[in-house]
Formats: C-alpha cells, structure tokens, sequence
C-alpha cells in the first residue's frame, strides 16, 4: 500500500505507543534491533492445548466445516482449538441475540467496524490496545501497515477489532470491455468520456438491438454511483478532496453535474438499458453474455467469470480489462479504492482466556501466519521451488480451494498474501490487477469512527440527503428533471443538512488526528 493520507499525527501517536509496549519486557527490548518488517518466531503449541469458543461468519460458497485442514494446521501451529458457532441466518441478528443473552463467545467475527465500535463502547469487547505488550507481531505489522492500523481505531482511540490486510484486494472494481468486438471493427478504446460517447454511438450503429454500455446498477448503486462520480474527480457523498485537504460534498460540485449529464445523454441516446437504474445481477450477466453489451463496469473477478464461461461455446469471446475513461479532458483516469476489508475478530471482554486469545491472534501477524493463513502447508497444499510458492498441481480455482481446504475462510486469517490467489487465476485476471493498481487513487478515503451522536446525524440526515441524491440522480438522467434547475437543486439537497454531514466528518477526523493512545 504505502500511500500518503491524512493522519501524519495519529500514526506519530501509534508508533510511540507501539515503542513504548516494545519497552515492556528485556525480551522485546531485544526485538527493536530488527527490521521494522521483520515478525517475531510463532508462538509455540501449548502442552495441554487450549480451546476458545468462536462466532464465525458462514458462506454460502464456501459454507462451514469442522473437518476442514485449515483447523488442523492452526492447532499444530499455536496450540489452540476453536470450538466454532455460526449463524442460522444474518451474522447481524445472530450478534444482537448472543449480546442480549450475555453469554459471549471468546471470539467473535463481526462484519463492520461500525458493530465491533458499537459493542465495544457498551463494554461487550476488549480494547486490543491494552495488550500490545503480549503481541510483539501485531506491534511491528501496526507499524508497516499504520494505515490499517488506524482503520482499526474507534471514536475514543481504542482498538476493538484485529486489523487485516491484503484480502481486501478482492473488492477491487474496474471497467471491463469486450476486446473481440473492438477488434473485430477497429474500434479505439476510449481513454475519455467524450471518447466513451463516441465508441458507444458507432457499437449502436453495428448493433441496433445492442446497449452497448450496462452495469447491475439496481444490485450495488454505491459502488456504481462511486465509480462514475470517480472518473469525474467528485463524490457520491460527503468525500475528501486529498488536492484540498478537506471534506467536500461531491452531489453539488459541476463536475458532478458534468457526471449527471453524460449519463442523460447516454440514456437520451439508447446506450445503456432503459431500466439501467433497476437491473439486478442476472439481468446485466445475460445481456454481458449474449453480445447485447460490450462494456461494463464490475469486481475485477467478472474477468475470469464470463471468460471461462463463454468461451468453451464461444473461443473468441474477450473481456478484459479497461483503463478508466476519464470524465473531463484533462482530469487523471482512477477507479474508486474499494480494496480494503471491514469485518474482522473481536474478543469478549468477558472472555477468561484473554492471554490465550493474544497470543494466539499474534500468530497471525507472523510470517509464519501470513504463510499458512495464504498458502495452507507445505507439501500439503503448496511447494516452494527457489524462493517461490505454487500450489499443489490440485488446487486449479480459487474458490473449490478455499471450499476444500478452509484457507482464507472467516476465522482463520488477518494478514494475507494475495499472491497466493494470483497464482490460480488466469493470465487474463493477473494481467487485469497488474494494470488496475496503475489507475488507483492517491489513498483510500478516510474512514474515520464516529461517535453515537454523530452516528445519530449520519443516519438521519445522512440518509434524507441521501434518498434526495438518488432520487434526483434519477431524474436528471431519465429527463424527468431538466438540468436547467441544477443550482434549484443544489439549493434544495443543502437545505437537507449537507453541511452538518460535512461538519460530522470533520469533526470525526479531527478527533482521530488529535487522538492520544493509551495501553496498559
């Protein structure tokens, strides 16, 4: 990652604190003689073994199981057993029931920060800040990865989630065009949205019939909406101008209106669905798939996805990669920065194995860890030939490889190395990261945590705010709306509350910059 953000301060603040804690023991006085990135020895098994119960989150893909090696590894490695619960349904629900009855599991996979804060600041969960003298591993990973360490972080400066990195790489969104086609009529990928424009108009004229340009926008409208207000250098919401070094609110700026109306025309025009605002996944899947569109916007994963599919009836069929048209002449082409991971382990506060549960979360922040947590065993699951890892001639997909063997499944990584998936996807796929991380943001927008009254604003407000942008969105681009009444508009959405969500967000930073640590 290594990138610049906004938080000088705070990691200045997490770097002593981490100093300190490295100065609570000879041991780990020793330790600072090492490179910054270097891990400490995993910790050994224990004799007599330890079990921890655990609340884990269930896929459908790759749903639960007891039998799988993952488990087995983990025990060889740290001693510990986890006696694992998941839910029947929502992971949400079943969280709200185990705290209403008190009787908590030692550790507990939560999905969002926002949860692990709440529950945290009720007294549910143990601040991980106080033991930072039991993990000399999470002490040197905070200090490679302050970024994810600060993520971490709630209102109040505690940590009550264990930070991750790496597996967020699967969140990344970029654009994705048909290359068979634009070869096949010696068409120019467009590098613009006026170029965009263009290339639309003439895939309409080879293929009346076609809507040369759709996404699933009715199944994730946020992503969509921070994908096109992205390539225009705005904001689906309150964002943070890293060019200003302040909040902004992207729905009132004219590049966002600029946004607006590039759509309008795209919809006036019959490049994209007419029910484009509305279209769920297997609608956008069949028209990618029947040659009804050519380019599209989705999870960098779709490469594999249609490829693999399409062309064992269809050879030719190509969708690959596409740099990010830029919305303005002269603005630099990014995709959003969706790469990052928001759930992650929590730990009862009511737990009486909390040195265990230390000791054995600082595994995972290990070398060691990060090898197992990604690769499995050696031997078992991958070899090594001259420094490089390959996974066994077996192991062909991503997903039946996490579903056999448990690896990179909930409970059983914080830090991953993601060279581990490349490995297994196609040279089409690895070639589409390699050329998206050219095309990324400066940094990825703060995520400052937000106290229970500023949660109260943003649900409120927040949400009103909100439900007028997409509402209104809606109507610019279908022309029940004239843009003729954009500074109505604007009136109209400021009236909302706009700048008390800008005042929340700057106030939550600069909490957050201000913020002293504090470990025992």
């Amino acid at each position: 990652m290594g990138k610049k953000w906004p938080y000088k301060g705070l990691i200045a603040v997490l770097l002593v604190v981490l100093a300190i804690a490295g100065c609570s023991s000879g041991a780990e006085k020793s330790s600072e003689a090492k490179m910054p990135n270097e891990t400490e020895a995993a910790p050994k098994p224990q004799s007599e073994g330890v079990t921890l119960t655990a609340l884990l989150d269930n896929n459908a893909t790759f749903p639960y199981s007891k039998d799988w090696p993952i488990w087995k590894w983990i025990k060889e490695k740290t001693g510990v057993t986890l006696n694992v619960q998941t839910p029947s349904g929502k992971l949400s629900d079943t969280l709200n029931l185990v705290m209403a009855s008190g009787n908590l599991p030692d550790l507990m996979y939560m999905s969002s920060r926002r949860d692990s804060n709440k529950y945290g600041d009720q007294g549910a969960l143990e601040n991980i800040l106080d033991h930072v003298d039991q993990m000399p591993n999470l002490k040197k990973w905070m200090e490679q990865y302050p970024e994810e360490a600060k993520a971490a972080l709630s209102a109040d400066g505690k940590m009550y989630m264990f930070p991750n990195q790496g597996f967020g790489e699967t969140n990344r969104m970029i654009w994705l065009y048909r290359e068979d086609i634009f070869k096949k009529h010696g068409l120019a990928v467009p590098t613009t949205y006026e170029e965009l424009h263009q290339v639309l108009k003439k895939l309409k004229e080879l293929y009346p019939d076609s809507y040369p340009l759709s996404m699933r926008f009715g199944q994730i409208p946020d992503e969509m909406m921070a994908n096109l207000t992205t390539n225009f250098g705005s904001g689906t919401d309150v964002y943070y101008n890293f060019d200003e070094k302040k909040w902004k609110f992207g729905p009132t700026e004219d590049h966002y209106k600029a946004m607006v109306g590039m759509w309008h025309t795209f919809y006036k025009e019959g490049l994209i669905p007419p029910d484009f605002l509305s279209i769920q996944t297997k609608q956008w899947q069949d028209v990618m798939s029947t040659g009804q569109s050519f380019i599209t916007i989705d999870y960098i994963s779709r490469v594999d996805f249609f490829n693999n599919a399409m062309r064992k009836d269809n050879p030719e069929y190509s969708l690959q990669f596409m740099a990010p048209p830029a919305g303005l002449a002269g603005m630099k082409p990014e995709n959003p920065y969706f790469h990052y991971l928001e759930g992650g382990l929590t730990v009862a506060s009511t737990s009486k194995h909390k040195d265990d549960i230390m000791k054995y979360m600082d595994f995972f922040y290990s070398e060691e860890g990060r090898t197992l947590s990604s690769w499995g065993k050696d031997g078992e699951t991958y070899t090594e030939e001259n420094g490089q890892k390959k996974f066994k001639p077996e192991f062909t997909d991503v997903t039946e490889m996490r579903k056999e063997t448990g690896l990179q499944t909930s409970g059983t990584y914080t830090w991953i190395d993601y060279n581990a998936h490349l490995s297994l996807f196609s040279p089409d796929l690895k070639k589409a990261y390699e050329e998206a991380a050219k095309y990324d943001p400066p940094a990825m927008q703060p995520k400052p945590a937000f106290t229970d009254a500023e949660n109260e604003v943003l649900s409120v407000t927040g949400q009103a705010v909100k439900k007028y942008r997409e509402e209104s969105f809606s109507k610019f681009v279908l022309g029940t709306r004239s843009l003729g009444e954009w500074n109505k508009y604007v009136e109209e959405i400021n009236g909302l509350g706009v700048q008390k969500l800008i005042d929340t967000y700057d106030a939550a930073l600069k909490r957050v910059e201000q913020a002293k640590l504090e470990t025992k």
